[in-house]
């Protein structure tokens, strides 16, 4: 009996080695870093690697970067009653070394122009500009307010902005509902029609990016409309058009269960992509994405049943991305360094969400979507990975971090910061 014990604990520890040799081949075959390694816990494909900047940050949203290399990060509530963090590498080794805390505002949009650090601020309700100096770290920090005048919002109120080749500023006004409901989120509740909030929310308005003083509603145009919420803004200077990806409406079994399964709710509607030009209308709240179908569909607040096509004649995606996955950013690749694959083609940053439950969650990841001109030339793929730490995520709360900032340095390397504690790392091709 003691023999066959012995035999038998052998066997059990050769298999477990044999599962492990063919893990550790199957990563190096595909291009994997093995997560725990010297790219800090990331996966990315074969050659990249990746570096921690800094770490507990503070819950770190979007991400600028200046010509020499210094780095803004505005948080979604104040550290230390300062709300954006700037980081300079000064010996050139991939980690900062001085970290500041300035300006009163926290909230998540970013960007640099024409020598100003511009910002979603104050409960995000406007945006202001801080005057950077010449070879200093930290700028004037007396802002300057350039638009106020956007109501408070309780849901998707992240003011994430955006700068085309014109000076023209972008901002997005995420609508302060899930489907148009009065009252929102309840059990067979019909959308209002019209729906009120098209007005003055759930679109993309468009501003001078030197004007101070402009108020919203009476100094900014209403570029694009129809679009819950789109944290992913960005203007490609490569195609000359902007771009965004949509957060997904949420609760389709949930509020109408007698269309829709518990996996119907779980897999769409997707996340879309989409290439916005002036007057876009991509049909929110009255339809939705089927991932499934390839088709807009009839809300079921709006008379839709799941097999209701819209033929309204909205605005359809250049690409869709499986539901709940929240992408909380875009970038478009302008840099050198990656290999010219990745040259022109679009990142995006996927947060991920808690309305899977009680499936698991998805998302936690950057994907990779190459460009040929003004569209993608191909499917989309995961770039970077493992950033929850765990392989299940029943909750958001599951994960060690969630990407939401992404940036290009001078170098050509990406930045990815995320909101769980305000990690910060670089990613480089080698």
């Amino acid at each position: 009996m003691k023999a066959t014990a012995v035999l038998n604990q052998f066997l059990k520890r050769l298999i477990l080695n044999a599962v492990s040799l063919i893990v550790l081949l199957f990563l190096s075959v595909n291009g994997f870093s093995q997560p725990g390694q010297a790219n800090d816990e990331l996966v990315l494909p074969k050659g990249f690697t990746s570096i921690v900047v800094a770490n507990n940050l503070g819950q770190g949203r979007h991400i600028a970067i200046n010509d020499n290399g210094d780095m803004y990060v505005i948080l979604y509530r104040l550290k230390d009653k300062k709300g954006i963090v700037a980081l300079r590498d000064t010996d050139n080794d991939g980690k900062a070394d001085v970290i500041r805390y300035f300006g009163r505002y926290a909230g998540t949009g970013i960007g640099i122009q024409d020598g100003y650090l511009y910002v979603g601020a104050d409960a995000d309700t406007m945006v202001v500009r801080y005057k950077l100096r010449q070879g200093e770290l930290l700028p004037d920090t007396t802002c300057e307010v350039v638009v106020s005048g956007f109501l408070k919002n309780r849901q998707h109120g992240m003011k994430s902005i955006t700068f085309d080749n014109e000076n023209n500023l972008y901002v997005n006004v995420g609508a302060p509902a899930n489907a148009c409901q009065d009252p929102d989120r309840t059990l067979h509740t019909p959308g209002m029609a019209p729906c009120p909030l098209l007005q003055s929310f759930a679109g993309i308005w468009r501003f001078k990016a030197d004007k101070l003083g402009q108020v919203q509603m009476k100094d900014g145009y209403r570029y694009a409309t129809g679009l819950r919420n789109c944290v992913a803004l960005r203007w490609n200077p490569i195609a000359n058009h902007l771009y965004a990806v949509q957060h997904g409406r949420d609760q389709l079994h949930e509020f109408w269960p007698e269309y829709f399964t518990e996996d119907d709710g779980v897999t769409k509607p997707a996340e879309e992509f989409f290439l916005l030009t002036d007057g876009s209308d991509c049909g929110w709240p009255y339809c939705y994405f089927d991932p499934f179908l390839n088709k807009k569909m009839v809300a079921p607040e709006y008379g839709g049943d799941g097999k209701t096509v819209d033929k309204t004649g909205k605005q359809l995606p250049i690409m869709a991305f499986p539901a709940h996955y929240a992408p909380n950013d875009l970038l478009f690749y302008t840099g050198k360094q990656f290999p010219e694959y990745y040259h022109k083609g679009a990142f995006i940053a996927f947060h991920g969400s808690w309305n899977r439950a009680p499936q698991e969650q998805k998302g936690y990841n950057i994907v990779f979507v190459p460009f040929r001109g003004e569209l993608p030339s191909g499917g989309w793929e995961v770039f970077a990975d493992n950033f929850a730490g765990v392989p299940v995520i029943k909750s958001p709360r599951d994960a060690m971090s969630r990407p939401c900032g992404l940036a290009i340095g001078p170098d050509g390397s990406m930045y990815v910061v995320e909101d769980t504690k305000g990690k910060l790392w670089k990613i480089s091709y080698h």
